[in-house]
């Protein structure tokens, strides 16, 4: 307990909350406007959809199907020769920052089409028969009728790359995850183990409560 409270004063714990925080959220920054477009191109090049194109389809299904099942320890070691010819490092907080982004945007993309194909075809087709191109259908249509469900599939994705960030200590990064590691497990203190697990439960509840808050008012507009 005294070594808690000594990296409480130290400021330690406070650094690891930020850092923690700063990667998830620049990973649902990045990875999820990406995951969203990806997605949305998923949706809509699909056979049936609004702008039909199997072999678009058919590539970033390949791409999404191949990428998403790699468990994240593995990606990272995988994605660094990579990271060093796209920002010069493999090891550290930005590859960490690449690397969440990386595996939050083919994760989001699914979840974004999961969430738009939801979307009842009358609706769009109702649009298209009153004269709405693809781009306006997609626009005003698509992603509104569907935007409750994705914001729900969001919430799921911030707690997936949360879980992510624990794993940044094996290249060099920061963080709650490695901060119980470094602390608590092989200082054999528990003490602060589970604070940083606490810590980490406090950030998905909320955000858990504040998508579903969000999701509910955008199902009932």
């Amino acid at each position: 307990m005294d070594q808690l409270i000594d990296l409480f004063n130290s400021g330690k714990f406070l650094e690891a909350t930020i850092q923690t925080l700063t990667y998830v959220l620049f990973a649902m920054g990045v990875g999820g406007l990406l995951g969203l477009i990806l997605g949305i191109f998923l949706t809509v090049t699909r056979k049936g959809g609004i702008l039909e194109n199997n072999p678009t389809y058919w590539i970033l299904n390949f791409l999404v199907n191949f990428f998403r099942p790699i468990p994240f320890v593995l990606l990272i070691f995988a994605l660094q020769p990579l990271a060093r010819a796209v920002i010069g490092t493999g090891i550290g907080d930005p590859m960490m920052l690449f690397a969440l982004t990386f595996a939050a945007s083919f994760g989001i993309a699914r979840l974004v089409e999961q969430n738009l194909l939801t979307v009842s075809p009358g609706v769009i087709e109702a649009a298209r028969a009153m004269g709405a191109g693809p781009l306006r259908t997609i626009l005003t249509v698509l992603i509104p009728e569907g935007l409750g469900p994705v914001v729900l599939g969001y919430t799921f994705a911030f707690i997936a790359v949360v879980d992510m960030t624990a794993m940044a200590g094996i290249i060099g990064g920061g963080g709650l995850g490695n901060f119980a590691m470094q602390y608590g497990y092989r200082q054999f203190n528990p003490w602060v183990t589970w604070s940083a697990v606490l810590i980490i439960i406090i950030i998905v509840q909320l955000v858990q409560v504040i998508g579903n808050w969000i999701a509910r008012k955008l199902l009932r507009r």
